[in-house]
């Protein structure tokens, strides 16, 4: 757990550089920032993501894609209160039973996320997702359900950067914590783009959705076009990694999977991944000591498939209730245009 406590230990300015490469050096153009004139105030974090944001393959006209937002604030109880009077129509029929229970909605079930989608705004469209600042540093942390943390482990835009010292802090390690589940699932030799794939895997592999709704080759399109910006958000973690040795002229990966090698990854995984792997353990019985079962899985040959049904099954869980809550949070027409596109992007990549 050292590497956990150094991070928190970490000045602030070390904490922001590394959270730096979250976002363009560029100025917030001129739509994200009407975009958000439009919402109350309030917002400690907000962040724009998905096909909308950065090039995938397939998606030749990104202005034709949604835009995907978040918005992280502290209370959401007051927020959807004024959001509600401001932009009533973004709300399905939730609104009327008012914001206590839109907000009550958010917290108690699922991924504590409330998406508003196909808003329109001028020429485009937008859905936008909110949540609150400890739910999000919980799920950054700990993988509790990685429903916002996994959207995480990929390039994003920050248009409103993070002030809250302990957000900062849980942003940079999930990232470490990403850097060390896959490693845990890749070979002895890899390239940069094998590392990227697998950590954006996290959050997609065990996703129902990918099984129905989702484009086949989904990962493969965000990773191919975007190796810089993934390149930007991991090469501090990626150069410090002392279990690691990083050909860097020729984009490939060296390391060596041994006991120590995965114990120290083991060690650094999110409590919601070692409790699992404990619960594993223990049949049922008495819970084990997590340093012992962690010693145990880093002798185990088959400790790779281990963790990664642990995730998947994270994943699995997360999706399939924020997705029954989207029919309520979005309305079931809405659902129905949403999953249409969904499945319409799925067939036309399969018919390539």
């Amino acid at each position: 757990m050292f590497l956990k406590l150094k991070m928190g230990l970490m000045s602030q300015f070390v904490v922001k550089r590394m959270c730096s490469s979250l976002v363009e050096k560029s100025l917030v153009s001129s739509l994200y920032q009407r975009v958000l004139s439009t919402f109350p105030d309030g917002i400690q974090m907000a962040l724009a993501y998905g096909s909308g944001v950065y090039q995938q393959e397939g998606h030749v006209d990104m202005s034709k894609n949604m835009l995907d937002f978040i918005f992280v604030v502290d209370n959401p109880l007051p927020w959807h209160r004024q959001n509600i009077r401001m932009n009533p129509k973004h709300y399905s029929f939730l609104k009327f039973f008012g914001p206590k229970h839109v907000t009550r909605v958010q917290d108690k079930f699922s991924a504590g996320i409330y998406f508003n989608t196909l808003v329109p705004f001028e020429e485009r469209v937008i859905k936008y997702g909110v949540i609150s600042t400890d739910r999000l540093v919980t799920d950054l942390l700990d993988w509790d359900t990685l429903y916002v943390s996994g959207r995480l482990h990929k390039p994003v835009k920050l248009l409103f950067y993070p002030k809250n010292a302990s957000l900062l802090s849980a942003m940079q390690i999930n990232l470490q914590s990403a850097v060390h589940a896959a490693l845990l699932m890749l070979p002895e030799f890899f390239s940069e783009e094998d590392l990227y794939v697998a950590i954006t895997g996290l959050s997609y592999n065990g996703d129902f959705r990918m099984t129905v709704g989702e484009d086949k080759k989904k990962i493969t399109n965000i990773v191919k076009p975007n190796i810089e910006y993934f390149r930007r958000l991991y090469e501090t973690i990626l150069d410090n990694e002392e279990h690691i040795y990083w050909h860097k002229s020729k984009g490939n990966f060296e390391q060596y999977p041994n006991y120590i090698s995965q114990y120290h990854h083991l060690s650094l995984l999110p409590k919601n991944v070692q409790t699992h792997l404990v619960e594993m353990r223990s049949h049922g019985g008495s819970s084990p000591d997590l340093e012992e079962v962690l010693r145990v899985f880093a002798h185990d040959r088959n400790c790779d498939e281990h963790v990664a049904k642990i995730i998947a099954n994270i994943v699995w869980w997360s999706s399939v209730f924020q997705s029954v809550k989207s029919v309520f949070t979005a309305g079931v027409m809405k659902s129905f245009r949403y999953s249409g596109k969904k499945l319409r992007k799925m067939f036309k990549s399969q018919s390539k």
